[in-house]
């Protein structure tokens, strides 16, 4: 029996037995026919060894790892289907290993592009937009300057308690996951924009009392974070930042990536993040390789 013969048998057996669906029926055969052009010795009688250069081979080509782990699932059930009917002794999949899908790289601004954003926040702060409320103007202008000198997340920085803002103005204690404590230190403009927030949220009653530093009629008693997100949106838009490229998280990536590019050590941005486990900083490793590149080509006395 041909490969052609087989993958038509296969096909047969998944509609049959399993119910595949139709697409799914045309995803395997596009997969599996195209493997079969590939292996000049013939799919069905292809070598572990003649698989892996397959693989190897649409890798190269630059098709996604997920992409290529679909092609192997294909190969895997194509495979396990000749062996359970008899048609081979062996399934030379088996000691493939999947291909590592990795993590994407998170999405960020440039240093310019915060910058801008920070100095529109302070400008509106001073003198906002017209039918804008000075207070809101104050409150989002502390927000984006808190959070991007210290990479907080979105809801600890909502939720603060205003004794934070009350001890020692240089540095936050904050109360993170696991209910762990870390120290964040605060820049000479975070702290401007916090003091100028405390000011005008003591004179407003209803916030006065307030434990929370970013005071809100919510039943959660602070700002929600779907609040903040869309007047970030809104500040960045009126920067001339296209608003789909921003959130609050953005903002804490950029945190990351800023200080690792200025020449911060992974650990100090680890322990700023509030990350348990190194590896969940390690995302942020694709800066460090471009700044060790740039740092051999700018230094190295054999670089061109």
């Amino acid at each position: 029996m041909s490969s052609a013969a087989r993958i038509e048998a296969f096909l047969e057996m998944m509609s049959a037995e399993r119910g595949a669906a139709e697409n799914t029926l045309n995803s395997y055969r596009r997969d599996l026919e195209d493997a079969a052009s590939a292996i000049k010795s013939g799919l069905a009688n292809a070598a572990s060894g003649d698989i892996r250069a397959y693989l190897d081979g649409i890798a190269a080509q630059g098709f996604a790892p997920t992409s290529q782990a679909r092609k192997l699932s294909a190969l895997r059930q194509f495979f396990k289907f000749l062996y359970a009917e008899g048609l081979r002794q062996d399934d030379p999949t088996g000691t493939l290993d999947s291909p590592k899908k990795g993590r994407p790289l998170p999405k960020t601004m440039s240093e310019a592009e915060a910058g801008r954003l920070l100095d529109r926040a302070a400008a509106e702060a001073s003198e906002p937009p017209p039918g804008s409320d000075r207070l809101a103007a104050l409150r989002l202008h502390a927000l984006v300057e808190v959070l991007y000198a210290t990479g907080l997340r979105v809801s600890e920085l909502v939720g603060l308690p205003v004794t934070v803002a009350q001890r020692d103005d240089r540095f936050f204690m904050v109360r993170g996951k696991g209910n762990k404590e870390r120290m964040v230190p605060l820049s000479a403009k975070a702290r401007a924009a916090m003091t100028a927030w405390l000011a005008a949220r003591a004179k407003v009653p209803a916030y006065a009392e307030s434990l929370f530093l970013f005071p809100s009629s919510s039943d959660s008693g602070h700002l929600p974070r779907q609040v903040f997100a869309r007047d970030l949106k809104g500040l960045a838009a009126r920067t001339g930042i296209a608003a789909s490229k921003i959130s609050p998280h953005v903002l804490r990536h950029a945190f990351a990536s800023h200080l690792l590019q200025n020449g911060a050590d992974l650990r100090a941005v680890q322990q700023l993040l509030g990350h348990a486990d190194i590896s969940t900083t390690q995302i942020y490793t694709h800066v460090l390789e471009e700044r060790l590149v740039r740092l051999v080509n700018d230094h190295h006395p054999l670089a061109d």
